[in-house]
Parts: C-alpha cells; structure tokens; sequence
C-alpha cells in the first residue's frame, strides 16, 4: 500500500499503531478507574475511622456519665438486682449494652425509657445476668463428674435406709447443665435408678431463663457436645427443636434464687457453680463459697468455673480434688 507521498506503508504498521494508541487508551482507562477505587476506598476507611472514633466518644461519654449511679439505684428497687454486688467495669458494660441497643444518648435518657417501658426490664435482666450456656459444657469437667464424682456419690449412699443423692445447679440459666447432670445419674445408675432418691435443684436469678428451663426445649446448637445415643434417648424432636424426655424433667426442680441475699437449703451432695461468681466483687465470692461450704454434705463436691478460684476462708475449706477441673470436696 502507498501513501499520497509514495512511500510504502504496511497494513500491519498502520495496525500496529492503531492498537498500540487503543492500548494506551485502557490503560489510561484503568489508570482512571484505579483511582476512582482508590478514592471509594479512602471514603470507606474514613468512614470506619469516624464510626470507630464516634464509638470511644460514646464510650467515653458514658464512662463520664454522671447518671450511672442514679441509674443503679433505680435497677436496684425496680428490679432487685443489686448492682453494688457486681464488679463495676463488667455492670458498666452489661448496661452501656441496652444503652446503645435503644439509641439512648445517655443514662438520664435510657433511666426515661426504662421507667415507660415495662418490656426494657426484661431486656435489662437478660443482658445482665449473661446466660450462656450449652448441655455437658466443658466436657472434660462433665467426665470426671461421671467417672469420678457419681460413683463415690453412689458407693457413699450405698448403705444408707434411704438412698438419696441431692445436687444444686446455681446459677443454672436456662437449664443445660441441671439435665446434663440428671443425664449422667440416669446412665450411671442404669438399672439402679428406681433405688434412689434423686433431686436436682436448678436456681436462677432471671425468670425467663428459668421458665425455658422448665419447657425443656432447646435448639441444636446447644446439644453440640452430646453423642446422638444421648439425644435419641433422652431428648423427642419436635422439628427444628429438642424437647428433654419427661423423666429428666421430673428430676429437676427449677426456682428463682438470689443465691446471694437468699438462704439456701442444706444436705446437698454436689454442688456446681461455674462461671457465675466471677462477674461478683471478692467479698462476695467469698461470702459464696462459705455458704456453699455450709450447704454441702461432708464428703460432698463443690464445682466452680475454670476462670474462678477460691478466697479467704473459703480456700482452707475445701480440698482440691481435682485441681485442674476446679473440683473440691468437703472434709469436715
């Protein structure tokens, strides 16, 4: 091909540049849209950098709030949740909770809406007592309790007129953990449960928690650490749920309990307690573990949270039995 000057001038040439000037074009086409995403991203960052900034204002807000301690004595009389008896950065933040949660600016604004709103105590409760909780919960402690603890039980009461085993479940929540207990003496006992005097006692401070307790049904996730031979003879589907068998049921008895300003009964064989007393100031912990000290049966167990440890007087009560589970036996 000639040009009008007569100089030669391949097709493949003439191609060639055109491509190379479409090439340049992309790339200052992506060179654009390079930056338009580096400026969303900037946006984006800025705006996760003024949410994170507007949430330690809040929180710092609040830590400076002086409502707190009005807010407090009102929980207190409407409510009976004694407030002075809990560690105050674990209560500031189990309330800074449902603060947010309502959009409430401040405690003045939230004491308003708690005041109006009936449903907000219950909201309120929930969110303080933390009920977490899950069927044979650390498994490790669980397997002591069956291997160890029940047979000691059994074999102790075996001379007994009237065989009896009595265990406490404070601070029970929603149940769990008084039917994995109820579980372990059905399966352990075997053929020799009918000869025993079985009770099991569940206590909470929250009526919510202990009303699901008392239906007994609970969804799948809880039942994680549970072999299906378990559920299939201890628990009924009932779709995307679990009911407990009406045996274990029948060996439970659920009540409201403030295991701190309340007595409790006495003779118990067992008592377990985890996780509970943590979020308590340490004269209260100890004021606790006495009364469970008092509570126990001698010989009897005390179970308390892998996260707790014993204090003052309570800790020249108890012999560890099994240190690494927090397992402590009565002496004297």
């Amino acid at each position: 091909m000639k040009n009008k000057g007569g100089i030669n001038v391949s097709e493949e040439g003439i191609k060639g540049r055109k491509n190379g000037i479409k090439g340049n074009e992309e790339r200052v086409k992506g060179s654009k849209n390079g930056i338009k995403a580096s400026r969303e991203a900037v946006k984006v960052n800025g705006e996760r950098r003024q949410i994170v900034e507007d949430k330690i204002k809040a929180s710092r807000n609040l830590e400076e709030d002086p409502g707190f301690e009005l807010l407090k004595r009102v929980i207190t009389e409407s409510t009976g949740f004694n407030c002075e008896q809990y560690k105050e950065a674990h209560f500031r933040r189990r309330i800074n909770v449902r603060v947010r949660a309502t959009n409430s600016e401040n405690y003045e604004e939230y004491l308003r809406l708690l005041k109006k709103n009936s449903a907000e105590h219950e909201n309120l409760i929930k969110t303080l007592t933390i009920n977490v909780s899950e069927f044979f919960r650390n498994p490790e402690t669980f397997g002591v309790i069956e291997k160890e603890v029940i047979p000691f039980l059994i074999k102790s009461k075996s001379d007994s007129l009237v065989k009896s085993i009595r265990i406490w479940s404070a601070g029970c929540a929603t149940g769990e953990e008084a039917y994995s207990l109820a579980i372990l003496l059905h399966r352990v006992l075997g053929r020799d449960f009918e000869k025993y005097r079985i009770s099991i006692i569940g206590t909470d401070i929250d009526n919510f928690s202990l009303e699901k307790a008392r239906k007994g049904v609970y969804r799948e996730n809880v039942l994680k650490n549970v072999d299906a031979s378990i559920i299939k003879s201890y628990f009924v589907r009932q779709g995307e749920t679990y009911q407990v068998s009406n045996q274990l049921r029948s060996m439970i008895r659920f009540q409201r309990q403030d295991m701190i300003s309340e007595s409790c009964t006495n003779h118990f064989d067992l008592i377990i307690c985890r996780n509970v007393m943590i979020y308590f100031k340490k004269e209260i912990q100890e004021h606790l573990q006495l009364n469970f000290h008092n509570a126990l049966n001698r010989g009897g167990f005390f179970v308390i949270g892998k996260a707790e440890t014993l204090l003052g007087t309570a800790s020249n009560r108890f012999k560890p039995y099994n240190a690494r589970e927090r397992l402590y036996i009565k002496e004297t």
